[in-house]
């Protein structure tokens, strides 16, 4: 080695600088990535008050089906389960969160659980006098109507 580098040699420079590079990396990575942007991410069933409120008991899975639309989840070992949840998320921040489950017995609906209940369920209901409340029922009536009609037509 030339005489210059042997001036240079320090055997408690190495450790420290060994101990600085992990020092630098490690801070690096706690910080993230600045400007990225980062999306609302929707997952699952969109579920509302309007929705629950249409749903009575002895309703066939066909008529559930219409008016809750297809379930994220139904449970393989118990058929009479069905599951809507759902969750917006922001990166890994869970923004809102809701689940709904609705319970058979054979083909009938007896149990509605979950964020968003019915009225026959303990839930809030349709807001009394309002004038909207008579259109809505007519029109969860004709609902009905239509998926029975499908159910017959079938």
């Amino acid at each position: 080695m030339p005489p210059q580098l042997e001036k240079w040699k320090f055997p408690s420079v190495r450790p420290l600088l060994i101990a600085l590079f992990i020092a630098s990396l490690t801070a690096c990575g706690a910080m993230g990535f600045p400007g990225v942007y980062r999306i609302n991410v929707e997952q699952g069933n969109i579920v509302d008050q309007e929705m629950v409120d249409q749903l009575k008991l002895g309703m066939s899975r066909r008529q559930v089906r219409f008016i809750m639309g297809t379930p994220l989840v139904e449970d393989t070992f118990n058929s009479n389960r069905w599951d809507y949840p759902y969750s917006v998320r922001n990166g890994g921040q869970i923004l809102r969160a809701s689940s709904v489950s609705v319970f058979f017995e054979g083909d009938s609906l007896v149990n509605v659980t979950g964020d968003v209940l019915p009225e026959w369920a303990g839930g809030p209901g349709p807001e009394k006098g309002d004038a909207s409340d008579s259109e809505g029922e007519a029109s969860a009536e004709q609902s009905n109507e239509d998926v029975e009609a499908a159910d017959n037509d079938s």
